[in-house]
Protein backbone atom coordinates (compact mmCIF):
# COMPACT_ATOMS: atom_id res chain seq x y z
CA UNK A 1 0.00 0.00 0.00
CA UNK A 2 1.02 4.11 -0.26
CA UNK A 3 2.72 5.41 2.34
CA UNK A 4 0.04 7.96 3.91
CA UNK A 5 1.44 11.36 3.91
CA UNK A 6 2.17 13.54 6.40
CA UNK A 7 -0.88 16.22 6.76
CA UNK A 8 0.76 19.79 7.13
CA UNK A 9 -2.22 20.48 9.28
CA UNK A 10 -5.18 18.94 11.49
CA UNK A 11 -7.46 21.76 11.70
CA UNK A 12 -5.84 24.84 13.31
CA UNK A 13 -2.74 22.76 14.60
CA UNK A 14 0.44 22.50 12.38
CA UNK A 15 1.62 19.29 12.08
CA UNK A 16 5.57 18.75 12.76
CA UNK A 17 5.57 14.99 12.75
CA UNK A 18 3.57 11.07 12.84
CA UNK A 19 4.23 9.70 16.70
CA UNK A 20 2.85 6.22 16.30
CA UNK A 21 -0.34 4.32 14.37
CA UNK A 22 -2.92 1.70 15.57
CA UNK A 23 -4.88 -0.27 13.94
CA UNK A 24 -8.17 2.45 15.11
CA UNK A 25 -5.71 5.88 15.41
CA UNK A 26 -3.00 7.31 14.55
CA UNK A 27 -1.14 9.98 16.28
CA UNK A 28 0.48 13.21 15.28
CA UNK A 29 2.88 15.97 17.05
CA UNK A 30 1.43 19.42 16.26
CA UNK A 31 2.08 23.02 17.08
CA UNK A 32 -0.57 25.19 18.63
CA UNK A 33 -0.15 28.45 17.15
CA UNK A 34 -2.09 30.48 19.03
CA UNK A 35 -0.99 29.41 22.71
CA UNK A 36 2.56 28.28 20.91
CA UNK A 37 3.12 24.59 22.40
CA UNK A 38 3.62 20.98 21.44
CA UNK A 39 0.53 19.09 21.47
CA UNK A 40 -0.41 15.20 20.27
CA UNK A 41 -3.37 14.85 18.14
CA UNK A 42 -5.18 11.19 18.20
CA UNK A 43 -7.20 11.24 14.42
CA UNK A 44 -9.62 8.27 14.16
CA UNK A 45 -8.12 5.91 11.04
CA UNK A 46 -9.99 6.53 8.08
CA UNK A 47 -11.18 2.78 7.47
CA UNK A 48 -13.16 3.27 10.72
CA UNK A 49 -14.58 6.81 9.89
CA UNK A 50 -18.15 5.03 8.87
CA UNK A 51 -18.34 2.82 12.06
CA UNK A 52 -20.27 4.59 14.45
CA UNK A 53 -19.56 2.48 17.27
CA UNK A 54 -16.00 2.88 17.04
CA UNK A 55 -16.53 6.54 16.39
CA UNK A 56 -18.56 6.81 19.55
CA UNK A 57 -16.08 5.14 21.68
CA UNK A 58 -13.31 7.28 20.00
CA UNK A 59 -15.31 10.24 20.71
CA UNK A 60 -15.82 8.50 24.73
CA UNK A 61 -12.45 8.59 25.62
CA UNK A 62 -12.41 12.26 25.11
CA UNK A 63 -15.08 12.64 27.29
CA UNK A 64 -13.93 10.21 30.12
CA UNK A 65 -9.98 11.89 30.16
CA UNK A 66 -12.14 15.41 30.53
CA UNK A 67 -13.34 14.31 33.76
CA UNK A 68 -10.30 13.28 35.33
CA UNK A 69 -8.16 16.50 36.67
CA UNK A 70 -4.47 14.70 37.37
CA UNK A 71 -1.08 14.97 36.54
CA UNK A 72 -0.64 11.66 35.80
CA UNK A 73 -3.23 11.12 33.09
CA UNK A 74 -2.87 12.81 29.91
CA UNK A 75 -5.38 15.61 29.59
CA UNK A 76 -7.51 16.63 26.47
CA UNK A 77 -7.25 20.39 25.20
CA UNK A 78 -9.49 20.66 22.48
CA UNK A 79 -11.85 17.80 20.16
CA UNK A 80 -11.78 18.95 16.02
CA UNK A 81 -13.59 17.10 13.25
CA UNK A 82 -11.30 17.33 9.92
CA UNK A 83 -12.48 17.94 6.47
CA UNK A 84 -13.76 13.94 6.03
CA UNK A 85 -16.00 14.05 9.09
CA UNK A 86 -13.14 12.30 11.16
CA UNK A 87 -13.17 13.25 14.83
CA UNK A 88 -9.73 14.16 16.53
CA UNK A 89 -8.64 14.34 20.10
CA UNK A 90 -5.83 17.10 21.04
CA UNK A 91 -3.84 15.95 24.12
CA UNK A 92 -0.83 16.48 26.20
CA UNK A 93 2.07 15.48 24.41
CA UNK A 94 4.67 13.38 26.32
CA UNK A 95 8.21 14.06 24.85
CA UNK A 96 10.28 11.53 26.55
CA UNK A 97 8.74 8.21 25.35
CA UNK A 98 7.03 5.34 27.18
CA UNK A 99 7.57 2.74 29.75
CA UNK A 100 7.45 -0.03 27.25
CA UNK A 101 10.22 1.80 25.52
CA UNK A 102 12.68 2.13 28.27
CA UNK A 103 11.97 -1.43 28.64
CA UNK A 104 13.16 -2.73 25.45
CA UNK A 105 16.61 -2.22 26.86
CA UNK A 106 17.09 -3.05 30.53
CA UNK A 107 14.87 -3.03 33.63
CA UNK A 108 14.24 0.07 35.58
CA UNK A 109 16.07 0.26 39.13
CA UNK A 110 14.28 -0.43 42.32
CA UNK A 111 13.78 3.11 43.26
CA UNK A 112 12.82 4.32 39.84
CA UNK A 113 10.48 1.11 39.04
CA UNK A 114 8.57 2.06 42.33
CA UNK A 115 8.20 5.78 41.53
CA UNK A 116 6.90 4.98 38.30
CA UNK A 117 4.41 2.50 39.73
CA UNK A 118 3.00 5.34 42.22
CA UNK A 119 2.71 7.60 40.26
CA UNK A 120 0.99 5.28 37.90
CA UNK A 121 -1.22 4.80 40.43
CA UNK A 122 -2.28 8.83 41.40
CA UNK A 123 -3.60 8.60 37.54
CA UNK A 124 -5.89 5.17 38.37
CA UNK A 125 -6.92 6.58 41.40
CA UNK A 126 -7.91 9.86 39.63
CA UNK A 127 -9.76 7.40 37.54
CA UNK A 128 -11.65 5.44 40.31
CA UNK A 129 -12.45 8.74 41.96
CA UNK A 130 -14.34 9.68 39.12
CA UNK A 131 -16.11 6.05 38.57
CA UNK A 132 -13.70 5.02 35.65
CA UNK A 133 -12.15 2.16 34.97
CA UNK A 134 -9.30 2.52 32.61
CA UNK A 135 -9.23 -1.50 31.54
CA UNK A 136 -5.81 -1.31 30.20
CA UNK A 137 -2.92 -0.22 31.53
CA UNK A 138 0.43 -1.64 29.90
CA UNK A 139 3.69 0.11 29.46
CA UNK A 140 3.09 1.25 26.04
CA UNK A 141 0.20 3.37 27.63
CA UNK A 142 2.52 4.88 30.58
CA UNK A 143 4.24 8.16 28.90
CA UNK A 144 7.09 10.29 30.55
CA UNK A 145 6.53 14.06 30.04
CA UNK A 146 9.34 16.67 31.05
CA UNK A 147 8.25 19.08 33.54
CA UNK A 148 10.51 21.98 35.10
CA UNK A 149 11.41 19.61 37.94
CA UNK A 150 12.50 16.95 35.87
CA UNK A 151 9.71 14.43 34.70
CA UNK A 152 6.57 12.89 35.00
CA UNK A 153 4.84 9.52 34.37
CA UNK A 154 1.69 10.27 33.02
CA UNK A 155 -1.38 7.32 32.35
CA UNK A 156 -2.65 7.60 28.65
CA UNK A 157 -5.42 6.07 26.19
CA UNK A 158 -8.67 5.08 27.56
CA UNK A 159 -9.79 3.68 24.46
CA UNK A 160 -11.19 0.65 26.77
CA UNK A 161 -12.19 2.88 29.76
CA UNK A 162 -15.58 2.73 30.69
CA UNK A 163 -17.63 3.82 33.74
CA UNK A 164 -17.61 1.46 36.77
CA UNK A 165 -21.45 1.67 36.36
CA UNK A 166 -21.00 0.10 33.00
CA UNK A 167 -18.20 -2.41 34.23
CA UNK A 168 -20.02 -3.60 37.41
CA UNK A 169 -22.31 -5.25 34.60
CA UNK A 170 -21.23 -8.36 32.54
CA UNK A 171 -19.07 -6.70 29.87
CA UNK A 172 -17.08 -7.88 26.74
CA UNK A 173 -13.74 -9.75 27.62
CA UNK A 174 -10.79 -6.60 26.34
CA UNK A 175 -7.80 -5.75 27.04
CA UNK A 176 -3.89 -6.73 26.61
CA UNK A 177 -3.33 -10.59 27.07
CA UNK A 178 -0.37 -9.99 29.28
CA UNK A 179 -1.74 -7.47 31.49
CA UNK A 180 -5.14 -7.73 31.37
CA UNK A 181 -7.33 -8.91 34.75
CA UNK A 182 -8.67 -12.74 34.42
CA UNK A 183 -12.18 -11.29 35.08
CA UNK A 184 -11.84 -9.29 32.54
CA UNK A 185 -10.66 -11.35 29.95
CA UNK A 186 -13.38 -13.57 30.96
CA UNK A 187 -16.05 -10.71 30.63
CA UNK A 188 -17.33 -10.95 33.89
CA UNK A 189 -18.22 -8.03 36.19
CA UNK A 190 -15.51 -5.73 36.98
CA UNK A 191 -14.28 -3.22 39.61
CA UNK A 192 -11.50 -1.41 40.69
CA UNK A 193 -8.83 -4.33 41.73
CA UNK A 194 -9.24 -5.37 37.91
CA UNK A 195 -6.68 -1.85 37.06
CA UNK A 196 -4.63 -2.90 40.17
CA UNK A 197 -4.30 -6.13 38.67
CA UNK A 198 -2.99 -4.29 35.48
CA UNK A 199 -0.36 -1.96 37.61
CA UNK A 200 0.51 -5.17 39.44
CA UNK A 201 1.66 -6.54 35.76
CA UNK A 202 2.86 -3.16 35.13
CA UNK A 203 5.09 -3.17 38.07
CA UNK A 204 6.42 -6.68 37.82
CA UNK A 205 7.23 -5.65 33.82
CA UNK A 206 9.43 -2.62 34.90
CA UNK A 207 11.27 -4.98 37.54
CA UNK A 208 12.21 -7.37 35.00
CA UNK A 209 12.15 -6.40 31.36
CA UNK A 210 8.48 -8.92 30.68
CA UNK A 211 5.05 -9.42 31.78
CA UNK A 212 4.19 -11.96 34.87
CA UNK A 213 2.51 -14.63 31.92
CA UNK A 214 3.49 -15.08 28.59
CA UNK A 215 0.21 -15.51 26.66
CA UNK A 216 -1.46 -14.61 23.60
CA UNK A 217 -4.97 -14.09 23.86
CA UNK A 218 -7.51 -13.61 25.93
CA UNK A 219 -8.74 -17.10 26.62
CA UNK A 220 -5.11 -18.14 27.75
CA UNK A 221 -5.45 -14.64 30.30
CA UNK A 222 -8.14 -15.92 31.63
CA UNK A 223 -6.94 -19.02 33.01
CA UNK A 224 -3.53 -18.02 34.35
CA UNK A 225 -2.31 -18.68 37.66
CA UNK A 226 -0.27 -16.66 40.40
CA UNK A 227 3.20 -15.62 38.98
CA UNK A 228 6.18 -16.34 40.72
CA UNK A 229 7.72 -13.25 42.69
CA UNK A 230 10.13 -11.44 40.33
CA UNK A 231 13.40 -12.12 42.38
CA UNK A 232 12.73 -15.73 41.19
CA UNK A 233 13.84 -14.33 37.78
CA UNK A 234 17.23 -13.27 39.27
CA UNK A 235 17.12 -9.85 40.31
CA UNK A 236 17.51 -9.19 43.79
CA UNK A 237 14.46 -7.18 45.45
CA UNK A 238 13.35 -6.68 49.05
CA UNK A 239 10.98 -9.82 49.97
CA UNK A 240 7.73 -7.11 50.88
CA UNK A 241 7.99 -6.03 47.08
CA UNK A 242 7.93 -9.26 45.93
CA UNK A 243 4.97 -10.58 48.36
CA UNK A 244 3.06 -7.06 47.31
CA UNK A 245 3.44 -7.78 43.48
CA UNK A 246 2.56 -11.29 43.78
CA UNK A 247 -1.06 -10.23 45.86
CA UNK A 248 -1.62 -7.32 43.30
CA UNK A 249 -1.49 -10.17 40.85
CA UNK A 250 -3.90 -12.67 42.12
CA UNK A 251 -6.45 -14.35 39.95
CA UNK A 252 -8.73 -14.68 42.85
CA UNK A 253 -9.53 -10.61 42.73
CA UNK A 254 -11.22 -11.46 46.79
CA UNK A 255 -7.19 -12.17 47.54
CA UNK A 256 -5.93 -8.82 45.95
CA UNK A 257 -5.45 -5.54 47.78
CA UNK A 258 -8.77 -3.84 48.49
CA UNK A 259 -7.73 -1.31 46.30
CA UNK A 260 -4.59 0.75 43.81
CA UNK A 261 -3.89 3.13 47.52
CA UNK A 262 -3.36 -0.15 49.46
CA UNK A 263 -0.87 -1.78 46.72
CA UNK A 264 1.16 1.64 46.17
CA UNK A 265 1.76 2.76 50.10
CA UNK A 266 3.04 -1.40 50.39
CA UNK A 267 5.67 -0.53 47.58
CA UNK A 268 6.95 2.79 49.36
CA UNK A 269 6.61 1.29 52.63
CA UNK A 270 8.66 -1.49 51.84
CA UNK A 271 11.20 1.38 49.47
CA UNK A 272 11.49 3.24 53.37
CA UNK A 273 12.74 -0.04 55.37
CA UNK A 274 15.25 -0.74 52.33
CA UNK A 275 16.68 2.55 51.53
CA UNK A 276 15.78 5.37 54.42
CA UNK A 277 13.52 7.67 53.51
CA UNK A 278 12.52 6.57 50.03
CA UNK A 279 10.68 9.38 48.19
CA UNK A 280 9.31 9.93 44.53
CA UNK A 281 11.36 11.37 42.51
CA UNK A 282 9.25 14.24 41.18
CA UNK A 283 7.55 17.02 42.04
CA UNK A 284 3.36 17.16 42.76
CA UNK A 285 1.60 20.07 40.97
CA UNK A 286 -0.28 22.72 42.83
CA UNK A 287 -4.07 22.85 42.56
CA UNK A 288 -5.98 26.01 41.82
CA UNK A 289 -6.75 27.62 45.42
CA UNK A 290 -4.50 25.02 47.06
CA UNK A 291 -2.86 26.57 50.07
CA UNK A 292 1.25 27.13 50.47
CA UNK A 293 3.05 25.58 52.96
CA UNK A 294 0.47 22.63 53.31
CA UNK A 295 2.02 18.79 52.47
CA UNK A 296 5.68 18.32 50.67
CA UNK A 297 6.60 18.18 47.15
CA UNK A 298 9.79 15.71 46.63
CA UNK A 299 12.95 14.90 43.96
CA UNK A 300 15.60 12.92 44.06
CA UNK A 301 19.18 14.91 44.09
CA UNK A 302 22.10 14.69 41.24
CA UNK A 303 23.66 12.30 44.24
CA UNK A 304 20.73 10.20 43.57
CA UNK A 305 19.69 11.05 47.28
CA UNK A 306 16.28 11.82 49.01
CA UNK A 307 15.90 15.63 49.00
CA UNK A 308 12.22 17.14 50.35
CA UNK A 309 11.25 20.56 48.71
CA UNK A 310 8.12 21.85 50.47
CA UNK A 311 5.23 23.29 48.65
CA UNK A 312 1.55 22.68 48.63
CA UNK A 313 0.67 18.16 46.99
CA UNK A 314 -2.60 17.61 45.75
CA UNK A 315 -4.28 14.99 48.67
CA UNK A 316 -3.68 12.21 45.84
CA UNK A 317 0.07 12.37 46.13
CA UNK A 318 -0.06 12.16 50.23
CA UNK A 319 -3.03 9.50 49.94
CA UNK A 320 -0.38 6.96 46.98
CA UNK A 321 3.26 7.16 49.46
CA UNK A 322 1.44 7.08 52.83
CA UNK A 323 3.12 9.49 55.55
CA UNK A 324 5.78 11.81 54.94
CA UNK A 325 8.76 11.26 56.85
CA UNK A 326 8.61 12.19 60.82
CA UNK A 327 10.67 15.47 61.20
CA UNK A 328 12.98 15.76 64.22
CA UNK A 329 13.31 19.14 66.04
CA UNK A 330 15.87 17.99 68.37
CA UNK A 331 19.53 20.16 67.71
CA UNK A 332 21.56 16.64 67.86
CA UNK A 333 18.73 15.28 65.07
CA UNK A 334 19.00 18.25 62.89
CA UNK A 335 23.16 17.79 62.57
CA UNK A 336 22.66 14.14 62.06
CA UNK A 337 21.44 14.45 59.04
CA UNK A 338 24.02 15.71 57.17
CA UNK A 339 26.55 13.55 58.65
CA UNK A 340 24.36 10.74 57.00
CA UNK A 341 24.18 12.55 53.70
CA UNK A 342 28.07 12.80 53.92
CA UNK A 343 28.88 9.29 54.55
CA UNK A 344 26.84 8.40 52.10
CA UNK A 345 28.45 10.91 49.26
CA UNK A 346 31.41 8.21 50.29
CA UNK A 347 29.59 5.52 49.64
CA UNK A 348 28.18 6.31 46.57
CA UNK A 349 31.79 7.01 45.34
CA UNK A 350 32.69 3.89 46.04
CA UNK A 351 30.06 1.89 44.45
CA UNK A 352 30.55 4.62 41.71
CA UNK A 353 34.13 3.14 41.45
CA UNK A 354 33.21 -0.16 41.19
CA UNK A 355 30.60 0.43 38.65
CA UNK A 356 32.94 2.22 35.93
CA UNK A 357 35.98 -0.24 36.51
CA UNK A 358 33.39 -3.10 35.52
CA UNK A 359 31.01 -1.36 33.74
CA UNK A 360 32.47 -1.28 29.87
CA UNK A 361 32.97 -5.25 29.72
CA UNK A 362 29.67 -5.61 31.79
CA UNK A 363 27.33 -3.97 28.93
CA UNK A 364 30.03 -5.30 26.28
CA UNK A 365 29.30 -8.55 27.10
CA UNK A 366 25.47 -7.68 27.47
CA UNK A 367 25.52 -6.44 23.87
CA UNK A 368 27.11 -9.83 22.69
CA UNK A 369 24.64 -12.05 24.28
CA UNK A 370 21.49 -10.20 23.03
CA UNK A 371 22.97 -9.97 19.53
CA UNK A 372 23.59 -14.10 19.80
CA UNK A 373 20.85 -15.90 18.27
CA UNK A 374 19.17 -18.81 19.34
CA UNK A 375 16.31 -21.38 18.70
CA UNK A 376 12.73 -20.77 20.03
CA UNK A 377 10.63 -23.14 19.82
CA UNK A 378 6.67 -23.75 21.10
CA UNK A 379 4.56 -26.56 19.86
CA UNK A 380 5.59 -27.73 16.68
CA UNK A 381 6.97 -24.36 15.37
CA UNK A 382 10.63 -23.29 15.97
CA UNK A 383 12.62 -20.05 14.56
CA UNK A 384 16.12 -18.58 15.39
CA UNK A 385 16.07 -15.21 16.57
CA UNK A 386 18.41 -12.80 18.41
CA UNK A 387 18.06 -13.36 22.31
CA UNK A 388 17.63 -9.64 22.52
CA UNK A 389 14.21 -9.61 20.65
CA UNK A 390 12.59 -12.86 22.74
CA UNK A 391 11.73 -11.37 25.66
CA UNK A 392 7.96 -12.18 25.01
CA UNK A 393 7.63 -15.88 23.49
CA UNK A 394 4.14 -17.19 23.57
CA UNK A 395 1.78 -20.05 21.53
CA UNK A 396 -1.72 -19.83 21.01
CA UNK A 397 -4.49 -20.11 18.58
CA UNK A 398 -4.99 -17.20 15.92
CA UNK A 399 -7.81 -16.67 13.31
CA UNK A 400 -7.07 -14.75 10.01
CA UNK A 401 -9.13 -11.54 9.24
CA UNK A 402 -12.17 -12.19 7.52
CA UNK A 403 -11.59 -16.31 8.40
CA UNK A 404 -14.09 -18.50 10.52
CA UNK A 405 -10.86 -20.77 11.66
CA UNK A 406 -8.68 -20.75 14.08
CA UNK A 407 -4.94 -22.00 13.23
CA UNK A 408 -1.58 -22.43 15.57
CA UNK A 409 0.75 -19.52 16.24
CA UNK A 410 3.56 -18.84 17.48
CA UNK A 411 4.77 -15.03 18.44
CA UNK A 412 8.32 -13.96 19.44
CA UNK A 413 8.36 -10.61 20.24
CA UNK A 414 10.93 -7.71 21.95
CA UNK A 415 7.82 -6.35 23.48
CA UNK A 416 5.01 -7.73 25.34
CA UNK A 417 2.62 -7.79 22.57
CA UNK A 418 3.10 -8.11 18.80
CA UNK A 419 2.17 -4.97 16.79
CA UNK A 420 3.95 -3.35 13.58
CA UNK A 421 5.46 -1.34 16.31
CA UNK A 422 7.48 -4.05 17.65
CA UNK A 423 10.69 -6.16 16.78
CA UNK A 424 10.11 -9.73 16.46
CA UNK A 425 8.34 -12.87 14.46
CA UNK A 426 5.03 -13.92 14.09
CA UNK A 427 4.30 -17.55 12.65
CA UNK A 428 0.88 -18.67 12.43
CA UNK A 429 -0.04 -21.77 10.13
CA UNK A 430 -2.97 -21.44 7.86
CA UNK A 431 -4.17 -22.46 4.62
CA UNK A 432 -3.07 -20.19 1.88
CA UNK A 433 -6.23 -17.92 1.21
CA UNK A 434 -5.92 -17.16 5.33
CA UNK A 435 -2.48 -16.30 4.83
CA UNK A 436 -2.66 -14.33 1.81
CA UNK A 437 -5.63 -12.57 3.85
CA UNK A 438 -3.58 -11.52 6.88
CA UNK A 439 -0.76 -9.97 4.86
CA UNK A 440 -3.01 -7.89 3.26
CA UNK A 441 -4.42 -6.65 6.48
CA UNK A 442 -0.92 -6.46 8.33
CA UNK A 443 -0.33 -3.54 5.89
CA UNK A 444 -3.08 -1.54 7.58
CA UNK A 445 -1.57 -0.99 10.80
CA UNK A 446 1.13 1.24 10.09
CA UNK A 447 2.78 4.08 7.87
CA UNK A 448 4.60 1.33 5.52
CA UNK A 449 6.21 1.30 1.67
CA UNK A 450 5.27 -1.80 0.08
CA UNK A 451 7.03 -3.26 -2.59
CA UNK A 452 6.14 -5.89 -5.12
CA UNK A 453 6.25 -8.93 -3.65
CA UNK A 454 8.33 -11.78 -4.80
CA UNK A 455 7.55 -15.29 -5.48
CA UNK A 456 10.03 -18.75 -5.76
CA UNK A 457 9.57 -21.93 -5.81
CA UNK A 458 11.71 -24.14 -3.93
CA UNK A 459 10.87 -28.32 -4.26
CA UNK A 460 7.66 -27.52 -4.70
CA UNK A 461 7.03 -24.70 -1.92
CA UNK A 462 5.72 -22.03 -3.57
CA UNK A 463 7.12 -18.76 -1.78
CA UNK A 464 5.92 -15.70 -1.88
CA UNK A 465 7.44 -12.56 0.35
CA UNK A 466 6.58 -8.80 -0.26
CA UNK A 467 8.93 -6.02 1.72
CA UNK A 468 7.12 -2.82 3.61
CA UNK A 469 9.83 -0.31 4.71
CA UNK A 470 8.61 2.30 7.52
CA UNK A 471 7.62 5.95 6.40
CA UNK A 472 8.21 9.19 8.09
CA UNK A 473 10.17 8.59 11.56
CA UNK A 474 10.00 4.93 11.34
CA UNK A 475 12.36 2.95 9.14
CA UNK A 476 11.66 -0.61 10.25
CA UNK A 477 11.37 -3.11 7.50
CA UNK A 478 8.52 -5.38 7.62
CA UNK A 479 9.07 -8.61 5.46
CA UNK A 480 5.32 -10.85 5.21
CA UNK A 481 6.47 -14.69 3.90
CA UNK A 482 3.67 -16.81 2.89
CA UNK A 483 4.97 -20.25 2.21
CA UNK A 484 2.06 -22.68 0.52
CA UNK A 485 3.58 -26.35 0.97
CA UNK A 486 0.70 -27.73 -1.32
CA UNK A 487 0.21 -30.55 1.20
CA UNK A 488 0.19 -29.26 5.07
CA UNK A 489 -1.42 -26.00 4.71
CA UNK A 490 0.49 -22.81 4.60
CA UNK A 491 2.04 -20.70 7.05
CA UNK A 492 2.15 -16.68 7.41
CA UNK A 493 5.28 -15.40 8.59
CA UNK A 494 5.97 -11.54 9.66
CA UNK A 495 9.54 -10.55 10.25
CA UNK A 496 9.51 -6.82 11.63
CA UNK A 497 13.32 -5.75 12.17
CA UNK A 498 14.49 -2.33 13.57
CA UNK A 499 16.17 0.43 11.03
CA UNK A 500 19.92 -0.37 10.47
CA UNK A 501 19.28 -4.11 9.93
CA UNK A 502 19.49 -5.45 6.12
CA UNK A 503 17.06 -7.62 4.27
CA UNK A 504 19.35 -10.22 4.17
CA UNK A 505 18.76 -10.82 8.19
CA UNK A 506 14.80 -10.80 8.02
CA UNK A 507 15.27 -13.39 4.86
CA UNK A 508 17.68 -15.32 6.98
CA UNK A 509 14.85 -15.26 10.37
CA UNK A 510 11.85 -15.83 7.67
CA UNK A 511 14.22 -19.13 6.42
CA UNK A 512 14.98 -20.24 10.03
CA UNK A 513 10.91 -21.43 10.43
CA UNK A 514 10.39 -24.83 10.83
CA UNK A 515 7.15 -26.60 11.23
CA UNK A 516 6.71 -30.15 13.04
CA UNK A 517 9.53 -32.68 13.61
Amino acid sequence: MPCMGVPSRLGRYVVRRRLGAGGFATVWLAHDEQLDAEVAIKVLADNWAHDDSVRRRFLEEGRFLRRVESEHVVQVHDVGELEDGRPFLVLTYADRGTLADRLRNEPLPLAEAVDVVVQVGRGLQALHRRGLLHRDVKPANVLFRSTDEGERAVLSDLGLGKSLDEASRITMPGGTPSYVAPEQAMGERLDQRADQYSLGAVAYAALTGRSPHQVDGLGAASRVKAPSPPSTLGFLLPEVVDLAIVRALEPNREKRWPDVQSFTRELVGAMNETTHGFVPSTFAVRETGAVAGVGENTALSDENRPTVVRASAPAETAAATGPPAAESTASGAVTAGPRRRRRGRWLLAAVLALIVGGGAGFFGQRYLADREVVPISKGDISVQIQRGWAKSVAESQWRPPGSSKSYPALRVSREDDWSLNSVGVFVGMTDARDAKLAVADAAQFGCFTTEEPTVSNDNGNVTTDQFSTGCGDSRSMLLQRVVDTGTTGSRLVQVLVPAGESRDRALEIARSVSVGG
